[in-house]
């Protein structure tokens, strides 16, 4: 199989959860990503021959494609969360203006006005799953073929914020913190239920070392709804997850987009998030964080996708090795992108941030 990298590395899952938890600087730089887009997956996987010998016949295929991608990519992790349970939304799907890995069905949006839950009629009548619904097929797969040094990222928890925004669309959840609070407790009660059962789920498995919530709960101006409604409605959430997170001794991270400032110190000193991921540099660079809150939690990702997308692969070269310089001192950074590898980002300059973080020494 042919490599794009110059330094090989070998999967350390217990270098990676010691980064995020500050315990010292580590041997080598570890990486994060949310996700990768399917299309850069699959451009990548087929030019250097990844995939090959699976058969997408396999009814594990998903599960051996991801373990075969992260590998090569020099991930100590992969992704992974319950299955079964799925939440209704309503979205709008236009043209991708992706170039060159254009995704063919379009690029989708949430809906903003109107989602399926504008009424308390419309709660009792929505197809609320059960929390016993989750299945693990692919977390007991992962639990019994997962490379010994490889961990289980947990996935699909804390999507609080988010869920509120799609559920009742952004619009109407905003009128509803004016005018319907007790359909915002009803549904925040129902997310909440739903995420517990999804946690719990996931540190029963013990490759599961980490869990990930996803949660977008700003712009870059500030928060999506006021700091005391993300106290009220989000916060509290985010908390329980941490709770059952590190009571089973497992990690817990956040994503979340948007200008959090009104809310970090909620995040650091009362939720207790371990790590924090998705930054933009038009609202901060993750290099001038080191100092700050970068004292607390793990700083994570930061390689702005702007820059990514217009950079040249030396720029990329050059930025990547100054974060690590400025972040990898004591532990507390991983090399990756600010938000995920869309598919807008050319391949080879994401290459090129992977292959730079294998090259860095301490």
């Amino acid at each position: 199989m042919k490599s794009p990298f110059s330094v090989d590395v070998t999967p350390d899952w217990r270098g990676f959860v010691d980064t995020i938890l500050r315990r010292g600087t580590p041997k080598r730089a570890h990486y994060i990503e949310l996700f990768l887009d399917r299309e850069v997956q699959e451009a990548i996987l087929q030019r250097y021959g990844v995939l090959d010998g699976l058969r997408p016949d396999d009814p594990y295929y998903e599960a051996k494609r991801e373990l075969a991608a992260q590998s090569f990519l020099g991930y100590d992790f992969v992704h992974c969360g319950p299955e079964s349970v799925i939440l209704t939304f309503k979205s709008t799907t236009t043209q991708d203006s992706a170039t060159e890995l254009t995704r063919a069905g379009g690029r989708g949006f949430m809906e903003e006005h109107k989602g399926p839950i504008t009424t308390w009629e419309e709660f009792e009548k929505y197809p609320w799953p059960s929390p016993g619904e989750f299945t693990s097929r692919n977390l007991e797969w992962f639990e019994k073929h997962l490379p010994d040094n490889m961990c289980v990222v947990g996935m699909g928890v804390a999507h609080y914020a988010e869920f509120l925004c799609w559920l009742m669309g952004y619009e109407t959840f905003c009128v509803a913190l004016c005018e319907k609070r007790d359909l915002v407790d009803a549904i925040t009660q129902k997310v909440t239920e739903l995420s517990d059962a999804a946690a719990r789920l996931l540190v029963q498995f013990d490759k599961v070392k980490v869990l990930w919530g996803s949660d977008d709960m700003g712009f870059r101006g500030g928060l999506l709804v006021s700091p005391d409604d993300m106290r009220e409605y989000v916060l509290p959430g985010h908390k329980g997850t941490a709770k059952i997170a590190h009571d089973a001794g497992r990690a817990y991270i956040l994503h979340s987009c948007g200008n959090l400032s009104d809310i970090m110190d909620d995040l650091i000193d009362d939720v207790r998030i371990d790590g924090k991921h998705s930054y933009e540099d038009t609202i901060e660079d993750v290099r001038e964080l080191k100092s700050t809150y970068g004292k607390d939690i793990a700083l994570l990702g930061g390689i702005d996708l702007d820059f990514l997308c217009r950079a040249s692969e030396s720029e990329v070269r050059t930025r990547v090795r100054d974060t690590l310089e400025k972040c990898q001192p004591g532990g507390g950074y991983c090399v990756g992108t600010g938000n995920s590898v869309a598919n807008y980002i050319p391949v080879d300059n994401y290459l090129a941030m992977l292959d730079e973080g294998r090259k860095f020494k301490a």
